[in-house]
């Protein structure tokens, strides 16, 4: 069935129409005539994939990964980088619109290289071969390099497959400091025959038992020093999150708080990051890896002014009155309403909302623009190649 692409959804997929429905279609850009083979059908919509491309367009560019076509960790590899930060900044526009009725000015995406950026990656195992599950489904795409992945993850994956071959590995994830010279390795399986990659890395769990002498790696972000453990959060672009926690920390720096709650803190990063010019912040964060690791953060810092309590947000912001900046950093779930709602009682001079999904952002913003004045918002392409996009929000309280 032959149908022209019209736009772009949200996900980076081809948007056209088939019998009155509206077809979805990875992989085609706008202006392309394709050839398509229905996946789903519904009521309403079609699924579906190219199966030949009468004409392309032009905006269609060589994929350097050779797995993308059927991995699924990317979604936009066919665009040039500078078309794909275009895309994001529409995304933005278009969602902040729709469900929030905002409308602001969203240009001048900030965005660094397009791949070797992730200090991060999970995999799995299966049948003796590494790789990542296509989108969907378990079927496994072996993999002997991720375009996204740094270097040092990179040198890992060819000691991995001779690891995987002499035991029974199920799940691996790999994760390295910002300047690539220290290495954590977390596996999962019945792994006996591990000794051959513990030259290779610096810290090494297997089923969650530690078998080197560190159980965690340090990093850095600018100025400040970080410990990052197997299962805390921390920001996986390398080489972008320094711009964005310096954007957090020009807008704490133009309005002077003396006092703030940092809200789903992980490790701690953002609140230390800012410990210099505020008087007293207190971070909070429902995992106790986290706060763990928060806490031994402040000690690596030398920062007396910031406590970290480990809880989950909505059942102690209720304890707080008197602070002046809020800063959010919640899951792709965004804010709870029982959150909302107790900001809103708090009243903070201002409100720095950090997001990683847009829609959850446009949906919390129309209730704190009840109360708030949206200053700006600053898109971060902090997953090149994938159809995510970061934001920091500025809100500010509203004179009554």
């Amino acid at each position: 069935m032959k149908v022209k692409v019209e736009k772009l959804d949200n996900f980076g997929r081809g948007i056209a129409h088939l019998n009155e429905k509206i077809v979805f279609i990875e992989n085609a850009l706008v202006g392309e005539e394709v050839d398509i083979e229905i996946k789903k059908e519904t009521k309403k919509i079609i699924e579906g994939k190219v199966l030949d491309y009468h004409s392309t367009s032009p905006k269609r560019i060589k994929t350097l990964c050779p797995h993308y076509y059927v991995c699924g960790g990317c979604h936009l590899e066919h665009l040039s980088l500078v078309e794909e930060n275009k895309f994001k900044e529409a995304k933005i526009k278009d969602i902040l619109k729709k469900f929030a009725d905002v409308t602001i000015p969203i240009n001048n995406i900030i965005a660094k290289n397009a791949y070797f950026y992730r200090n991060k990656i999970t995999l799995h195992v299966k049948n003796k071969k590494i790789g990542y599950y296509q989108d969907k489904t378990n079927e496994l795409t072996e993999i002997s390099n991720c375009p996204l992945a740094n270097s040092k993850i990179n040198n890992l994956l060819e000691p991995l497959k001779t690891l995987a071959r002499d035991n029974d590995i199920e799940k691996i994830v790999i994760r390295s400091s910002n300047d690539e010279k220290q290495i954590l390795l977390n596996l999962t399986g019945h792994i006996p025959n591990y000794k051959s990659i513990l030259p290779l890395v610096d810290v090494l769990i297997i089923n969650d038992k530690v078998l080197t002498k560190k159980s965690f790696i340090n990093t850095n972000i600018g100025s400040k020093q970080y410990q990052i453990s197997a299962n805390s959060f921390f920001q996986v672009n390398k080489e972008l999150t320094k711009n964005l926690y310096d954007e957090i920390l020009a807008i704490v720096k133009e309005n002077k708080y003396i006092k703030a709650l940092d809200l789903y803190c992980g490790t701690g990063s953002i609140g230390l990051y800012l410990t210099d010019y505020i008087k007293e912040i207190i971070g909070i964060d429902y995992s106790k890896s986290n706060i763990i690791d928060a806490n031994k953060n402040k000690l690596l810092n030398n920062s007396q002014n910031i406590k970290f309590i480990c809880a989950k947000v909505e059942d102690v912001i209720t304890n707080y009155s008197n602070i002046d900046l809020i800063i959010v950093d919640p899951p792709r779930a965004g804010l709870d309403k029982k959150t909302i709602k107790t900001i809103n009682t708090i009243e903070p001079q201002s409100i720095i909302y950090v997001s990683c999904d847009v829609v959850t952002l446009a949906r919390d913003l129309k209730i704190l623009k009840e109360k708030y004045y949206i200053k700006s918002i600053k898109p971060f392409n902090m997953f090149p190649r994938t159809y995510h996009v970061e934001c920091i929000c500025h809100l500010i309280l509203q004179e009554n």
